[in-house]
């Protein structure tokens, strides 16, 4: 664009002189005219539009109605040229008058005749018959609105845009029969044009971005089938057994239709894309073992000094460590010696600056190891990725090296399944750290990671994760541990020992998870006169409709009961006045159990975290124990113990400091 974006939406300036819109040069032929560019537009320019002006609060019925009067105040009725675009041919047009509740243009062909197209086969004569056909009617949506220097038409041309753009990426066929209770916008409009701005800035993994495409066209496909089969259905009251059939058929349509439709609305829901619609782990295929039954070890750099081989021969190559038998392999970067592996294969690293473009997928049992200091040994990703680091492999072991991630959409280290160890590595970040997926085990010794802008260790529900003696530090989050429907999945195992956390931007520790008051709320709003829902239904409502919405975000900073000062000789320290205090209260047995650990604990230095961590046990199973258990059998959600948090979650919290931490130590996020 040739001026700033901000006039792009000035939606006043009928009367200015000179164009305020860029121009762009079709691509092809240089005979045809050059045309406005408005087809990058921003996220705010597009949403306050279609919230503003075009849009507002209509139902999913009304939306035609609304753009084709949006169409009358904005839209120009004639004297505009615009080129005509189609799959195989472009060709200008002149615009002579718009049915705007038909959002259509009457057109006629430009003198002097301008088209260019696949073959030759588009003639002057063969355009004609063709618009004759259509009437000389156009969708809009096919229109290119051609430059013009004058201001005249702007808005024209940013109107047809807004058109064009919402039915290539916002309406869905089957929106008009969703239920018109509902305010369209906020329900659809808003969700889908920020997936679609979330892709555009590379913020959604491209195996998801695939998903979401892939699940858009079955469902359209799907949705073709059953109006066929529904308008193939008489609407007489006769009882064949076609019809009976065809019924039948419609029926199982419509409900594949509504599956794949609710998959769609996870995906486009920012907080449940990557819990309920993302699987991307499953194209990873471990290997397995070599026919031949060997091993291998895979040295990086391809060419090293002699003294390094030697040092190699030494400490690593020798009989007692990997037998008589085994092999050596070289490898120029460490990329490619990973994707050499098999199960049970090591890979050696020595000190140097490795730049790769791609991702480490390890998907077998396999060893890195870096042969030095962390500091020297720098794997570095480049270019523009989804993650560094997927592992799924069931006994992963990554120690010794530093990574360095830039422009990923993904975490750092995303461990899908299977058990990885990280010891004694340095992780810079870029966006979240490292992710402990569902089912998956993470133990993290003596390590080092910090820059991520979400969290450095983000940890699922029934995963497990162990943190021994690492420095997490100057990230968005600390710790972030989500706990989603507490008693629908299996809460992850957690222990933490002789950590620091600090520098961080927001808490120390964050605890996700949802309020069980939501659920009152959700069994309120049922009348007495409503048919009674499946459970399936009634569980698919809630988690569509507001149970997982965040429609109440609140972040609560559980203060330290009491200070510690830390013994100056050294000495094991007595227990502390916090857990005294969180002792005072009637708290459950499992919770006792988890304060005496503290007792044994040499817990010198800062505490605090720690004490908070106790106290939000306490407080959670209080709060559990108050979730109407009828209302959950209702929903088929198994009952569980109301100590299971501070049973579960917590295996050991223990001689942890948290310092300087934004927000303070620990942190609950409730939704």
């Amino acid at each position: 664009s040739d001026s700033s974006a901000d006039s792009w939406s000035d939606y006043g300036s009928r009367g200015n002189v000179g164009t305020a819109l860029g121009r762009a040069v079709p691509d092809g032929n240089v005979l045809l005219p050059d045309i406005f560019h408005t087809d990058h537009l921003f996220f705010y320019e597009r949403f306050s539009t279609y919230q503003d002006y075009i849009l507002a609060d209509c139902k999913a019925s009304e939306v035609k109605q609304f753009i084709a009067e949006y169409l009358e105040k904005v839209l120009e009725p004639s004297g505009w040229q615009a080129i005509w675009r189609t799959d195989v041919f472009q060709v200008v047009v002149g615009v002579v008058d718009v049915d705007y509740s038909a959002l259509k243009a009457i057109v006629q062909l430009s003198d002097p005749f301008l088209c260019e197209s696949r073959d030759s086969s588009f003639t002057l004569e063969c355009m004609q018959e063709l618009l004759e056909l259509k009437q000389y009617q156009i969708l809009l949506q096919e229109l290119w609105v051609v430059y013009d220097e004058s201001g005249e038409f702007d808005q024209t041309a940013l109107a047809v845009e807004h058109v064009r753009f919402f039915y290539r990426w916002i309406w869905r066929t089957w929106d008009e029969e969703e239920e018109d209770e509902f305010d369209y916008f906020v329900r659809c409009v808003e969700p889908r044009l920020r997936l679609h701005y979330d892709i555009l800035e590379h913020r959604v993994p491209s195996g998801l971005v695939a998903d979401y495409q892939n699940l858009l066209t079955q469902c359209e496909e799907l949705y073709e089938k059953f109006l066929n089969v529904r308008n193939s259905i008489s609407t007489s009251d006769s009882d064949s057994e076609v019809e009976n059939v065809s019924m039948v058929e419609g029926l199982k349509l419509y409900e594949e239709v509504e599956h794949l439709k609710q998959k769609l609305k996870l995906i486009e829901n920012p907080q449940l894309r990557y819990v309920f619609g993302y699987r991307k782990y499953g194209s990873l295929q471990a290997k397995g073992l070599r026919t031949t039954g060997a091993k291998v070890i895979h040295v990086v750099p391809l060419t090293i000094a002699a003294h390094q081989l030697r040092l190699l021969m030494r400490d690593k190559l020798t009989p007692e460590s990997y037998g008589e038998d085994v092999q050596v392999q070289f490898h120029n970067d460490p990329l490619t010696a990973v994707s050499a592996c098999y199960e049970g294969d090591t890979v050696i690293i020595f000190p140097g600056h490795y730049v790769v473009d791609g991702v480490f997928c390890i998907a077998d049992s396999v060893e890195l190891e870096g042969f030095g200091l962390p500091d020297d040994i720098v794997i570095e990703n480049q270019g523009k990725g989804d993650n560094f680091f997927d592992c799924t492999g069931a006994n992963v072991r990554i120690s010794g090296l530093k990574l360095v991630q830039h422009d990923a959409v993904e975490g750092i280290l995303n461990i899908h399944h299977g058990k990885t160890t990280l010891e004694n590595c340095v992780l810079q970040c870029e966006t979240t750290g490292i992710t402990v997926r569902m089912s998956a085990e993470l133990v993290m010794k003596n390590s080092d990671l910090y820059g991520a802008k979400g969290a450095g260790v983000e940890v699922y529900p029934g995963s497990t994760c162990t943190l021994l003696h690492n420095g997490i530090h100057h990230c968005k989050e600390g710790i972030l541990i989500k706990s989603f429907l507490d008693e629908h999945y299996d809460v992850p195992k957690i222990t933490m020992v002789n950590n620091v956390i600090h520098n961080n931007e927001g808490y120390g520790v964050v605890l996700v998870r949802p309020g069980p008051s939501e659920v009152k709320d959700a069994s309120a709003q049922t009348t007495k006169g409503e048919d009674v829902k499946t459970e399936e239904n009634e569980l698919h409502e809630l988690l569509m409709m507001g149970l997982f919405c965040t429609t109440v975000v609140t972040f609560l900073l559980f203060p330290a009961l009491g200070n510690t000062q830390p013994s100056q000789s050294g000495d094991e320290t007595q227990p502390t006045q916090c857990v005294e205090e969180v002792r005072q209260e009637q708290q459950p047995e499992c919770v006792t159990d988890e304060l005496e650990r503290y007792e044994r604990a040499g817990t010198s230095g800062q505490t605090e975290g720690n004490c908070e961590i106790a106290n939000e046990l306490g407080a959670t199973a209080a709060k559990k124990s108050k979730m109407p258990k009828k209302r959950l059998s209702e929903l088929g959600i198994t009952e569980a113990d109301e100590n299971f948090m501070s049973q579960d979650m917590f295996v050991s919290v223990e001689g942890n400091q948290f310092k300087w931490n934004g927000k303070g130590s620990f942190g609950t996020f409730v939704f």
